[in-house]
């Protein structure tokens, strides 16, 4: 019998040390029916059942995953990130892209240090990923060019995107493509990218301190003016604005 290292044994150990000390207390992991149950309504991109199992779910005790109450709270959002990541995946939301929120989210879990910032961030997560499945759903527009176009555009919505860039992922001429998107989906493909980029950038106005030429950077716009200018163009407002009125909104929460 192939002899157990002493990491194996350790772990053994604190599981039925974590087992006994859960018997003590009690304590009933929150119902494995409900995580699915949870799961399931995120890959559905039903918010509002997926809040209400969320809700069901923190009623009943947490799990103890360290010895400070803010560690183990801040370990088991990140496993419910990790759980949400896969369902979003299994959705049909590309890899890079469900990663890329779980680690923005993993970094936010990260830096909060209070309980209620994180259980408020919790239910911020689930619509979040809800909104990455809906974004991912099958073409809306019934076309297999068109969807591919936008599963691009929405996978390097951080980079530049050129007209070229994304008929070659495509399959298509960029002429036949350009044709074809202002066709189908009613604007210009250049467009619908700065809308996608402008819409993106929000979550870095409502949730963190990033200049505005920063934010701009990071979406790959030429310059803040060019950015400042398409977002009053689509939202009727400056990204500062935005911004202020953001922030008064959660003061007056």
């Amino acid at each position: 019998m192939r002899k157990l290292t002493t990491i194996q044994q350790d772990v053994i150990k604190q599981f039925f040390l974590t087992r006994q000390e859960n018997e003590e207390s009690f304590f009933a992991h929150p119902s494995y029916q409900l995580e699915q149950e949870l799961l399931h309504w995120i890959t559905q991109a039903n918010e509002r059942k997926a809040k209400d199992v969320l809700v069901k779910i923190n009623n009943l005790e947490k799990a103890r995953l360290s010895s400070n109450p803010l560690r183990s709270l801040k370990n088991s959002l990140i496993c419910s990130c990790t759980l949400f990541t896969r369902a979003t995946i299994k959705a049909g939301v590309t890899p890079e892209y469900a990663f890329d929120i779980s680690d923005i989210y993993i970094r936010e879990i990260e830096k909060m240090n209070s309980s209620n910032e994180l259980q408020a961030l919790e239910y911020e997560m689930v619509i979040t990923f809800i909104k990455a499945v809906r974004d991912y759903q099958k073409d809306p527009y019934q076309n297999d060019i068109i969807d591919k176009a936008i599963h691009h555009i929405h996978d390097h919505i951080l980079q530049p995107i050129s007209l070229t860039e994304v008929a070659v992922k495509s399959n298509v001429s960029p002429n036949y493509l350009s044709s074809l998107f202002r066709k189908i989906v009613g604007i210009s493909l250049k467009e619908y990218i700065n809308r996608k980029k402008i819409e993106e950038s929000k979550y870095f106005l409502e949730h963190t301190n990033s200049s505005l030429l920063d934010i701009a950077l990071l979406f790959a716009f030429s310059d803040q003016s060019y950015y400042t200018a398409l977002f009053r163009k689509y939202n009727g407002i400056t990204p500062k604005k935005y911004r202020q009125v953001g922030n008064q909104l959660s003061l007056n929460k």
